[in-house]
């Protein structure tokens, strides 16, 4: 299963680059890097815009030539950023013109070796190749025209940009993850224990065959069996093998764990019980979610924490991470290796729930209790009939309902028949998704 490619956004301030991400993702929302002493964060992105799935990278204002103060620190987000793309979008300003800048992030593209495709914006209402032919001295290619804010020449410059890059593979078969091993990737903030788990799992002193890394973004996978089964951990934390001992090193890249949640079959989101949760915690949940990848969440650091701060813990946990009701939570100390195996049982179980296999007839059984046991609310005149389901797809689980105005539905009751399917079929430890497909009125008169 390939990870999907990185595109990153860059050029000079003022660009629009970040009206250009919104636009990509149809979201406001980005997964932020708050690493200590970042003084401008790059935005992380599923993009939606385009012929399939990539990411999409933000960067701050670049200017490649300033060696102190904040725009130093942007220009070293931007490299770092161009390093981990698969391919770079430069964006430059159709009004203002070429400018100095331009020419001095061009020259470290070309150097770069990375794919660039040059995105001309703020075209919207200026016609003809003259508004783009000065942008040529960039030695660059053909630009393409675009408006961000109003979407202009952006589907093209997407399928332009993807156009090159290689089509991902397709999904492991069930029998390819039993022979190759279960795809569990470790994921968090820094410090919270990634590498000690892995350790724990592994054992320090075993000799183990790495997939090397090739590029900054590139994750290394470590195959190992525990209890009769094959598993590949998807290391995020930048472990690397010296001799016979790991030497932890917490290289921290947010598109290393992105790709590694895309690229695995489960996802273990590892949490500090001494630390708060924080939004960077919360975004990388979300975009398991968002991915369909199954979940368990560790709580790393449990010992030595008397009954009232565990307590209190739990509560905060409850509280922040509500939006993961569906995944089990393990309390755990990856460095005396307590939890571990339970840990590991809910892996496979959630790995298992993820591709159950649902007969329509069962699905349709439980969904009609469900309405018998509670109707869904009506609209207006009408009530919502709900007639038959069945699923959709697997890893994640996807059942489709069908009936008639069902677009009237209510997230109250979607949520109501949520958590029916999974009661009935327990489905823990992965995300569920209820498709609605509503019949054709035979009387209603064509359009």
């Amino acid at each position: 299963m390939s990870a999907k490619p990185v595109v990153a956004l860059v050029g000079r301030p003022n660009v629009g680059k970040s009206t250009l991400f919104n636009r990509l993702t149809r979201s406001r929302d980005a997964l932020v890097a708050d690493l200590p002493g970042l003084t401008r964060d790059r935005h992380y992105g599923e993009g939606r815009l385009g012929p399939r799935g990539y990411l999409v990278v933000d960067t701050g204002g670049f200017e490649p030539v300033v060696k102190e103060g904040i725009t130093f620190e942007m220009a070293k987000q931007t490299r770092q950023a161009i390093a981990e793309s698969d391919a770079v979008v430069f964006v430059v300003d159709g009004r203002s013109g070429l400018a100095p800048q331009d020419l001095q992030i061009a020259d470290l593209l070309r150097k770069s070796g990375r794919p660039v495709t040059l995105a001309v914006n703020k075209l919207e209402g200026l016609t003809g190749e003259g508004r783009t032919a000065e942008f040529y001295e960039l030695g660059l290619g053909d630009p393409v025209a675009i408006s961000s804010a109003h979407g202009d020449g952006v589907g093209g410059l997407m399928e332009q940009v993807l156009g090159d890059l290689p089509e991902p593979s397709a999904p492991p078969s069930e029998q390819e993850v039993a022979e190759r091993g279960l795809r569990v990737a470790i994921v968090g903030r820094p410090n919270v224990g990634k590498s000690t788990l892995i350790n724990a799992l592994v054992g320090e002193e075993r000799v183990i065959a790495f997939d090397m890394p090739g590029t900054t973004r590139d994750a290394i996978v470590i195959p190992f069996e525990r209890g009769g089964r094959r598993y590949q951990l998807i290391d995020t934390a930048g472990l690397r093998r010296r001799g016979k001992v790991f030497e932890a090193v917490e290289k921290f890249s947010v598109i290393k764990t992105l790709q590694a949640i895309e690229s695995c079959n489960v996802a273990v989101l590892m949490l500090d019980a001494h630390g708060d949760v924080s939004d960077q915690d919360a975004h990388i949940a979300g975009f398991v979610m968002e991915s369909g990848r199954a979940l368990v969440v560790a709580v790393n650091k449990w010992d030595g924490l008397d009954v009232i701060a565990r307590d209190e813990i739990k509560r905060v946990m409850s509280r922040k991470m509500q939006f993961l009701y569906w995944a089990r939570f393990h309390f755990i100390s990856a460095l005396k290796g307590s939890g571990v195996d339970a840990l590991m049982r809910s892996v496979d179980a959630a790995y298992a729930a993820a591709t159950l296999k649902l007969s329509t007839p069962k699905i349709t059984r439980v969904l009609r209790e469900a309405v018998e046991h509670q109707q869904p609310p009506r609209h207006g005149r009408f009530r919502p009939k709900l007639r038959y389901a069945h699923q959709g797809g697997q890893n994640p689980p996807i059942i489709v309902v069908h009936g008639n105005a069902l677009e009237h539905i209510s997230d109250a009751y979607k949520r109501y028949l949520e958590s029916r399917f999974r009661k009935v079929f327990q489905l823990e430890g992965t995300p569920l998704r209820i498709e609605w497909k509503t019949s054709a009125n035979p009387y209603k008169p064509d359009a």
